[in-house]
């Protein structure tokens, strides 16, 4: 249905899928196997005008929005789901200064990384406090002109390969969540070092790291917006990025059942192709549907973000709860559908489950999308159901009668 997008969102899409069928499709098993990054990937995504398209124009981006961020990383997530992080983990780490940082801070950093010079990442998960991210220990003292960063994080995507980090500390640990902070933090800076990659499942070509800060200092300067506003802009920055991990597990559900359909329209069992059975046919059919509604919800979300309509969050956790439960089901029936060569690296179909697996995980595991959704309608509950004429009837409780003892 791309004739319904916008003429811009559907050249991102015919400029994108270009690029995933030239520069991801033939390099992605290769860095799947060595976990090399995908620079050569990044270039080809520079000379497409690509890189950084969410990003104001003032500031050296196209000015693009969400929705068009979506339609990117779901044409690169259909060749690589680990390509399409890392392309939309820059989103991430960017729209920390878009939401709150100054006009000298935007045009610091983000021409860097609209022109895809420099890569950034988003540091806020620590091993202690994953989707309790209110309770981070990560602290950052001032200091005169600077302030003295102390702790670790954990699963940093980009790690190594970006080179600026939006970092969330606590400056005021007797505050809780309202004494969190965001500070931009640059490669290099002494007292701040990257460290072990993990190994992962899936996404491998992506790196995540730790970071470590010991008595890393920075400039004041680089404090976005002011002390204790750090958990307000991450939340922020969350509901505008989870429509790109739903655009992301839409492209690999999407991809994945592509895979599944030319290997069963061309594979020949009991004298006929194995798309050519009922029970085939039904599966398929089913999973297109589930993959066409996921991409409406996350189209929805994006265009909700892009008109300023308030109260998205709820809608960007139904977008990343449905599309990516929607990749993990899909995938997971594509590589049944593969047989025994759905186990094995002959062909590229595990390999989209092993991505799809992450994206019910970060940011925002689908437990706390839930419940974020839940804690909305209930608030909703009033505004939504005033209208209806309802009696709920309460019955007083009977009194409890003696009970007999059993032979008695």
């Amino acid at each position: 249905m791309k004739e319904l997008l916008p003429k811009q969102a559907q050249d991102y899409m015919e400029r994108a899928r270009h690029v995933a069928d030239t520069a991801v499709r033939p390099v992605a098993a290769e860095l799947d196997r060595t976990g090399d990054y995908p620079w050569s990937v990044i270039e080809a995504l520079r000379e497409a005008d690509l890189m950084g398209i969410w990003i104001p124009e003032e500031y050296g981006g196209k000015g693009a929005g969400v929705l068009d961020l979506c339609i990117v990383v779901e044409e690169l997530s259909k060749a690589c789901g680990g390509i399409g992080v890392s392309y939309a983990v820059n989103a991430l780490g960017s729209f920390p200064i878009i939401v709150g940082g100054t006009d000298d801070q935007k045009q610091k950093w983000l021409p860097p990384v609209a022109s895809g010079e420099k890569l950034i990442a988003f540091g806020l998960s620590e091993k202690a406090s994953g989707s309790d991210a209110g309770s981070l220990r990560t602290r950052a003292e001032r200091d005169g002109d600077e302030y003295v960063i102390n702790g670790n994080k954990k699963w940093n995507t980009n790690g190594n390969a970006a080179s600026f980090y939006t970092v969330y500390c606590s400056t005021r640990p007797d505050r809780g969540h309202r004494g969190i902070s965001a500070i931009m933090v640059e490669k290099g800076t002494s007292g701040f070092e990257i460290g072990k990659r993990e190994k992962l499942m899936g996404i491998r070509c992506v790196p995540v790291h730790e970071l470590h800060f010991d008595n890393c200092r920075v400039p004041a300067e680089n404090l976005l917006g002011n002390e204790g506003q750090g958990f307000g802009n991450a939340m922020k920055t969350l509901d505008r990025a989870r429509p790109g991990v739903a655009a992301q597990a839409v492209g690999l559900a999407q991809g994945a059942l592509d895979w599944a359909v030319r290997y069963t329209s061309e594979r020949q069992q009991f004298g006929q192709s194995v798309l050519s059975f009922q029970a085939t046919q039904f599966k398929v059919a089913d999973l297109a549907t589930e993959i066409e509604a996921a991409r409406q919800m996350v189209w929805t979300a994006a265009r909700a973000i892009d008109a300023g309509i308030g109260n998205t969050t709820k809608f960007a956790a139904m977008a990343k709860v449905f599309a990516t439960d929607v990749a993990m089901r899909v995938t997971t029936e594509a590589v049944q559908m593969f047989g025994g060569y759905g186990y094995c690296t002959d062909y590229p179909i595990e390999k989209y489950m092993r991505d799809a697996k992450i994206t019910q995980i970060y940011e925002g595991a689908n437990e706390i999308q839930r419940l974020v959704i839940g804690r909305a309608l209930t608030k909703e509950a009033a505004k939504a159901t005033g209208h209806l004429d309802v009696k709920v009837e309460h019955f007083e409780e009977e009194e409890a009668s003696e009970e007999v003892p059993v032979g008695a």
